[in-house]
């Protein structure tokens, strides 16, 4: 059986270094294993007027089904300020808003963050963000690992290309593990 990871990459830039490792990421699946690539593009700011009078956004439900699908989501985020980016926490505001699809898209769901950073302390900061909102959100998080890609600049190629070998490495080692993870 394949397990299947979504992976969502928490900034919108073309030139994003998170959606670059995002991208190295697929390439480097263990066997029996794919990571799909969701996108937080074209979901709006959250309204709860908006959500009261038409619902979600059809990006907000394409995003849910396919985390709904998958075993496990890996969030590759950049930091922004020390903290999370605020477009990747507004998706996953909208995400958790109908109660009854809670369960369905983060309880017990297997979760882990990266993150790459053009600074020499990578995401440390933005990771840490994150992990209050995923345990409140009731998901089951992988602390088996950890990458935060620093210097981010000096281990992508011009078209974003994966080239530092030791990123490569780590980047594999840590997606075996988090299917692992996902498996258990």
């Amino acid at each position: 059986m394949t397990t299947k990871i979504i992976g969502i990459a928490g900034s919108l830039r073309a030139g994003s270094y998170n959606a670059a490792l995002l991208r190295a990421a697929v390439s480097l699946m263990p066997d029996d294993s794919v990571l799909e690539i969701g996108t937080i593009r074209g979901i709006p700011l959250y309204d709860g007027d908006v959500e009261s009078a038409e619902g979600a956004p059809p990006a907000v439900l394409a995003l849910r089904d396919q985390i709904a699908s998958a075993d496990g989501v890996l969030i590759v985020s950049p930091e922004y300020n020390n903290s999370m980016p605020g477009v990747l926490k507004n998706a996953i505001d909208w995400l958790s808003r109908q109660s009854a699809d809670g369960p369905k898209t983060f309880g017990n769901r297997p979760f882990a963050v990266i993150g790459a950073s053009p600074s020499g302390f990578g995401t440390i900061l933005a990771q840490n963000a994150w992990l209050p909102v995923l345990r409140t959100l009731g998901t089951r998080q992988w602390f088996g690992g950890r990458l935060m890609v620093s210097r981010a600049g000096g281990v992508f190629n011009e078209a974003g290309e994966l080239t530092d070998e030791q990123i490569k490495t780590q980047l594999k080692q840590f997606m075996q593990g988090f299917v692992g993870f996902t498996r258990s």
